[in-house]
């Protein structure tokens, strides 16, 4: 197998044996992709800046086994600045691609909402709904997503009603109380119709997507989410 040329981002690097490195690649018409590319650590070696997250790219590649090798790279649009909360999101896009997508699954349209996502991650200050919508558009591009048209009873969402969120079934009608899987039907269909502008709609679309989430990664825990955690708490005792 040899593919030539092919749009890319790098999820992930991480260093193999002297002057190697072994990829983790979001290919556009291939999915997640593992490489190796081969000699890249020398000083000498061109790409050796190049391959970092977040730069667009046009690889080539080869190989039959489940590691196959760099050919080529070079880059495929201007490098995407990010910084501060921004950088972290990055990160946590990467990590969310990294263990909820199957090697060799092609998701095209994925790809374009990623690469979306990331040039909107530019900003100066990170928008909750940037990642939100996000989260929601993976669930679906991955056969996961969320039915908000109907509760599990079949019957459409009721605005002024309060609804229990399950995985496997869905939302169900129920009497408000304090739970985290609890969510106001207006703030559900806010959401469903992207319009994320009350911060009460974000807290709520935050939550969610955190428990759908879960299901999926299973006891994994996001290393991105820490680090997002130890920035909160080194603001909050500056």
């Amino acid at each position: 197998m040899r593919i030539a040329m092919h749009p890319a981002f790098i999820l992930h690097t991480r260093p193999y044996r002297e002057t190697s490195i072994l990829l983790d690649v979001f290919a556009e018409e291939y999915g997640r992709i593992s490489l190796i590319a081969r000699g890249v650590r020398k000083e000498k070696s061109r790409l050796r800046g190049l391959l970092q997250p977040f730069v667009p790219l046009l690889i080539s590649w080869q190989g039959k086994t489940e590691l196959m090798t760099l050919a080529a790279a070079e880059t495929n649009g201007v490098p995407i600045r990010l910084t501060g909360e921004c950088l972290l999101s990055g990160l946590y896009l990467n990590e969310l691609l990294m263990k909820l997508l199957h090697k060799h699954d092609p998701c095209p349209q994925l790809y374009t909402i990623y690469y979306q996502t990331l040039l909107k991650l530019q900003a100066q200050k990170l928008q909750q709904k940037t990642l939100r919508l996000f989260e929601k558009n993976l669930l679906e591009e991955l056969g996961y997503g969320l039915q908000f048209k109907h509760d599990n009873r079949g019957d459409m969402f009721n605005p002024e009603a309060f609804y229990h969120f399950n995985t496997e079934l869905g939302f169900t009608q129920c009497e408000s109380s304090e739970s985290a899987a609890i969510f106001s039907g207006r703030n559900v269909l806010a959401f469903a119709n992207e319009e994320l502008e009350c911060e009460e709609v974000l807290r709520d679309a935050k939550r969610l997507m955190r428990i759908a989430l879960a299901a999926l990664l299973g006891k994994y825990e996001l290393q991105s989410r820490k680090l997002f955690m130890n920035r909160t708490e080194m603001k909050v005792h500056e």
